[in-house]
């Protein structure tokens, strides 16, 4: 049987002690790590397919990279902006 790994380092009993302990201590809720992606407005998001030729991607990725922000929200901002949604 293969030895379990997490992130390439092996999983020791002792690991798994701490963790069973922490469990039976419980947990604060409130602390625990979110999980999925985080929202982007009121409600849940739709994915919206686009095509964008080569010139249009080139310039939104170079653009995105500029304002540090990820090419999903320098679309969302855009699209804000052209129907004056805040």
């Amino acid at each position: 049987m293969a030895e379990e790994t997490i992130n390439g380092a092996p999983v020791t009993d002792g690991m798994i002690e701490k963790w069973a302990d922490g469990a039976e201590a419980g947990y604060d809720v409130d602390k625990l790590r979110k999980r999925g992606r985080p929202t982007v407005g009121d409600g849940p998001g739709a994915v919206v397919p686009v095509r964008m030729d080569e010139a249009l991607l080139k310039a939104l990725n170079a653009r995105a990279e500029q304002e540090h922000v990820s090419r999903s929200e320098a679309i969302r901002e855009a699209v804000r902006a052209w129907t004056q949604v805040a």
